[in-house]
């Protein structure tokens, strides 16, 4: 193991205090921009009032949402209206994100946003049922930085505003560099500083572990939650991967490269922040417990070992590959009369509702002897194992550290690696001559943000505020046609699922509030994008877009509930098309 850093970094929460919580400050006025979470905040506030300092801490992320559920009075209020920051440094949206999700956490409030100047302030407008109406402004801390490629982002930071200092000493108005900006900085430095290899992949393991405390505080709107470390993680993981893109020569939209596994494992943690940046050999694959589910009523993702056994239990010939750390990569498939579909699922293995619909979708079509099927249900199991062992210190997190194969790249951009994971999907593909490949992922549950590097995730925007189950239409050329008819066929038969266009029509509205609008088209209430290319082999690729990282309970039944009925409306569309075609 090869050590690159290994710090511990005061805690800013701790050094405010030391060097402002005396009787030489007495009477002096202080305010604070931090990331901390409240109660922490406050503690701190009665310290600092105890030497006579009149304090105010407040949370540097999302600092508006923030004002509305600590300070800005909700009660009586009937309308809002926000005029959000626009900077020249910044997308002309990233402040109006960064207030999601306020449009539903005000509820039947009547709440609209405009741009306004590029001050870094929220200006915010209340209006109340008696009449009264109160201006506020809300403080949005966020300085330049140039970042890991060379580009300047506009991120977010601590600020220290003092005033009424004893003996006239001057007013302070500063950045205030926290011990969670610390950190990543310090990270990166790290990792741009270390001589890589020449040739990819650069590492087996790059591990970044952490504690430290921070925010973490659930909102009363579906899966969201603020979370200051969860944003760390994201942060590390995908500004990391840019920066070996970068080195390689490749372009951003590159998912081919192979760094090696990039694990940012963030906990929570009480004083100093320890950081500890490691190479790391991989070791034999284990498997984090997970509790055994009955699939028709899962309530969280299945270990690897139930999923070989139920795979196993199903009819048909099995067909094996090697994950990357040397874990199985099973299939199976069923031929029949009716044309050939592909079913995978785990390609992003973080994305945890797909595996579980999958065999729930498989097992109906296989009680059909007719049916032609080919099925994957965990085509990343290296990823599947890492996403279980991180959601162990933090459950309800995305992980997209768990995303990709352990060589780092995107499973489905890894066409040299024919003995590894994609291999598996080339010998489905071969064995049943599959023209629809129904490939079921999912996206974040609740807002993904990456704060010290621009806040919004760079190059993933469409997909950091959650908008329903998503379908996207992948499809050469000259199948146009057959993609449209399959997606209204597909996207019609999911009208029957109870609740579906009433989650998809609650979580579009809000997106769309805060995100500026809907660069996409809406088929039977299903958000859906059709694109022609040839880079898949099969014609027609369906790909399933259900918010589930990480869900767990009803939301997460109702997740694989609707990947199932997905699946089966669309062998039943295809096969309906093909066999009058």
């Amino acid at each position: 193991m090869t050590i690159l850093l290994d710090e511990r970094i005061p805690r800013t929460l701790d050094i405010l205090l030391r060097d402002w919580a005396t009787d030489q400050h007495r009477g002096t006025q202080l305010e604070a921009w931090l990331f901390e979470d409240e109660a922490a905040r406050r503690a701190a506030e009665a310290q600092l009032a105890q030497a006579g300092v009149t304090a105010r801490l407040r949370s540097a992320y999302k600092p508006l949402v923030h004002a509305f559920l600590e300070e800005i009075d909700t009660n009586g209020l009937t309308r809002v209206a926000v005029r959000y920051p626009v900077h020249p440094e910044a997308s002309p949206i990233r402040f109006l994100s960064e207030a999601y999700p306020l449009a539903a956490l005000l509820g039947n409030v009547e709440t609209s946003f405009e741009p306004g100047e590029a001050d870094l302030t929220y200006t915010v407008q209340a209006t109340y049922e008696d009449g009264r109406v109160a201006e506020h402004t809300v403080f949005a801390p966020n300085r330049t930085r140039v970042n890991h490629l060379g580009l300047v982002d506009l991120a977010t930071t601590g600020w220290l505003i003092v005033s009424d200092r004893a003996n006239g000493e001057p007013d302070i108005y500063e950045p205030l560099e926290t011990e969670a900006e610390a950190v990543f900085h310090k990270v990166m430095a790290a990792v741009a500083a270390h001589e890589w290899p020449a040739e990819e992949p650069y590492a087996e393991t790059l591990a970044i572990d952490v504690t430290i405390p921070g925010i973490e505080r659930p909102l009363s709107y579906g899966d969201e939650v603020m979370s200051t470390r969860e944003a760390l993680h994201e942060d590390f993981y995908f500004s990391i991967l840019e920066f070996f893109k970068h080195k390689s020569g490749r372009p951003p939209e590159d998912r081919g490269l192979q760094p090696g596994q990039i694990v940012p494992d963030i906990r929570a943690g009480e004083g100093d922040a320890h950081v500890r940046v490691a190479l790391r050999r991989f070791e034999t694959p284990q498997d984090p417990a997970r509790p055994e589910q009955d699939l028709e009523t899962a309530d969280a993702a299945p270990g690897l070992a139930q999923i070989q056994r139920e795979l196993a239990a199903l009819p048909g010939e099995t067909f094996e590959g090697t994950s990357v750390e040397g874990r199985p990569v099973r299939g199976l498939y069923r031929s029949g009369s009716r044309p050939a579909v592909l079913v995978t699922s785990g390609q992003h293995a973080n994305e945890t509702s797909a595996p579980v619909g999958a065999f729930r979708a498989v097992r109906r079509l296989l009680a059909n002897p007719e049916a032609n099927v080919a099925f994957i249900p965990v085509e990343n199991p290296d990823g599947y194992a890492l996403h279980g062992r991180l959601c162990e210190g933090n459950p309800r997190h995305m992980h997209h550290a768990a995303r990709y194969t352990s060589r780092g790249n995107d499973l489905e951009f890894g066409k040299s690696d024919q003995h590894f994971e994609i291999g598996t999907r080339n010998q489905a593909l071969v064995m049943s001559g599959a023209q629809l490949h129904i490939n079921l992922h999912g996206y974040p549950a609740h807002e993904w943000t990456r704060p010290f590097t621009g806040y919004l995730p760079r190059g993933f925007e469409l997909w950091s505020i959650p908008k329903g189950f998503f379908l996207i239409m992948r499809h050469h050329p000259s199948w146009a046609q057959t993609a449209r008819t399959l997606i209204e066929a597909v996207t019609k038969g999911l009208s029957a699922v109870p609740g579906l266009a009433e989650f998809n029509r609650r979580q579009i509205e809000i997106c769309a509030i805060h995100s500026g609008g809907k660069p996409y088209e809406i088929i039977n209430d299903v958000p859906c994008l059709i694109t022609a290319e040839e880079r898949h082999p099969s014609p027609l690729t369906l790909i399933t877009e259900f918010p589930d990282e990480t869900i767990y309970g009803d939301a997460y039944r109702f997740a694989h509930t609707v990947q199932m009925a997905t699946v089966i409306a669309a062998e039943e569309a295809y096969a309906s098309m093909m066999m009058t075609a």
